[in-house]
Order: structure tokens, then C-alpha cells, then sequence
């Protein structure tokens, strides 16, 4: 635990160079669910308390996006960013027609499954209903 709190306060960056797209991305997506908690947290202060209104959710919100910047430069997580981003330039992405015919697959048989569920729905309760007058 000291050692990921001693790296928080770490200035330099781990492997500057290797896996960038997974850093930023995460550092986005981490630094997005910063600034909604913060927003939200401000709107909750203007009625509660309107002069905290900007001040504590604005400090909490640079506070959270410079842990955000400093987690995505742990060495393990990091490491671990790296490896998912070696790992995705490996997979092979389906052509655009593919992706039509697969998602064409998937919708129609959700359809055949929605509808049959429907059919199995109308008939136990024309079941109980009608024949066993449950309902």
C-alpha cells in the first residue's frame, strides 16, 4: 500500500511510451466518473449549501483527475494497460460486412426469441385463464 501511495507522488511517468491508448482512454473514462460525481455533488450543494457550490466540488474535482492521471502510472496497472493494449492490436476485427451480417444474425434471432417467448406467454395464460380459471 505504501508503494502505491509513494507513487502517487511520483512526478515522472511509467514507460512513457507503451501503451498510450489504453492510459488515456482509461485516464478518460476515470477522469469522466470524476467530474459527474463532482457535477452532481455540486448540485446537490446548491441547495443544501450554495456558497460549497463550486468550491468543494471543484477542489474534489482536481484532487480525483490527479489521481486519475497518477493510477493510470502505477507500475502494476500500468504494466497491466500495456499488456491490454498489446493484446488488442492481435485480434483480427471483422470487416463492415461482416459486422452487418453478424449483427443481422443477432437481431433476427432475438426477434425468434422474443416472439416465442410471446406465443409461450399467450398460451399459459389462455391456460390458466380460460381452463383453469385462475386468473
Amino acid at each position: 500500500m505504501s508503494a502505491v501511495i509513494g507513487e502517487m507522488f511520483n512526478p515522472g511517468l511509467y514507460k512513457r511510451t507503451q501503451g498510450r491508448i489504453a492510459r488515456q482512454l482509461t485516464f478518460a473514462a476515470l477522469a469522466m466518473g470524476v467530474l459527474v460525481g463532482c457535477w452532481s455533488l455540486s448540485q446537490t450543494l446548491i441547495e443544501n449549501h450554495p456558497l460549497w457550490r463550486l468550491g468543494l466540488p471543484g477542489v474534489l474535482a482536481l484532487l480525483g483527475l490527479w489521481v486519475s492521471y497518477r493510477i493510470v502510472n502505477i507500475p502494476r496497472f500500468a504494466d497491466f494497460l500495456i499488456a491490454v493494449e498489446a493484446e488488442m492490436n492481435k485480434v483480427s476485427w471483422p470487416s463492415k460486412r461482416e459486422l452487418y451480417r453478424g449483427s443481422a444474425v443477432v437481431l433476427v434471432t432475438m426477434l425468434l426469441l422474443a416472439t416465442v417467448l410471446f406465443l409461450y406467454d399467450l398460451f399459459w395464460r389462455w391456460v390458466f385463464a380460460d381452463l383453469l380459471n385462475i386468473m
